[in-house]
């Protein structure tokens, strides 16, 4: 048995850009950064890793219309890397064909991460960010967030 499957929660990097193919199929790409921190020798690190989406019919229409740069979304598709020839040399792309998209609250908005696809969403026409994690946790989840940083140290694994 095979398995491809992608999640990728982050923000977009750029505007989407939405086109159609030969056959008039919207189709539209955006990129997506995710971040990653960890502390190594006392020391706290963090990297960024860019990831290519493409989104077809007509989500890709809709992530064309209302997402902009800064962007909170969750990817959920396939990797596939595809290749062409251009002057004579053979390049490489991969990328995450999106199956599903969902876009994350509105700077502003403090609605948990299960309200993302029942909200009604609105052209916005400036990039509008909010933080990942919230101030405070959604009412009645049970989450509690730490006060302080978590030294990786007192984990016991």
């Amino acid at each position: 048995m095979n398995f491809n499957k992608m999640f990728v929660l982050g923000r977009l990097i750029r505007d989407p850009e939405g086109r159609e193919t030969k056959n008039g199929a919207p189709v539209t790409n955006f990129s997506v950064a995710t971040n990653r921190s960890w502390t190594q020798d006392g020391e706290r690190k963090e990297e960024t890793e860019f990831h290519n989406v493409v989104v077809y019919g007509n989500q890709g229409r809709s992530c064309a219309e209302y997402l902009v740069k800064g962007s909170l979304v969750l990817v959920e598709g396939r990797v596939q890397t595809r290749s062409w020839e251009s002057e004579g040399v053979t390049r490489y792309r991969t990328e995450i064909v999106a199956e599903r998209v969902q876009f994350g609250p509105r700077g502003g908005d403090r609605q948990d991460a299960e309200d993302w696809g029942d909200r009604e969403v609105t052209r916005r026409t400036a990039p509008e960010t909010a933080p990942l994690k919230p101030d405070s946790p959604p009412a009645g989840s049970g989450y509690e967030y730490p006060q302080e940083d978590i030294n990786p140290e007192d984990i016991p694994f």
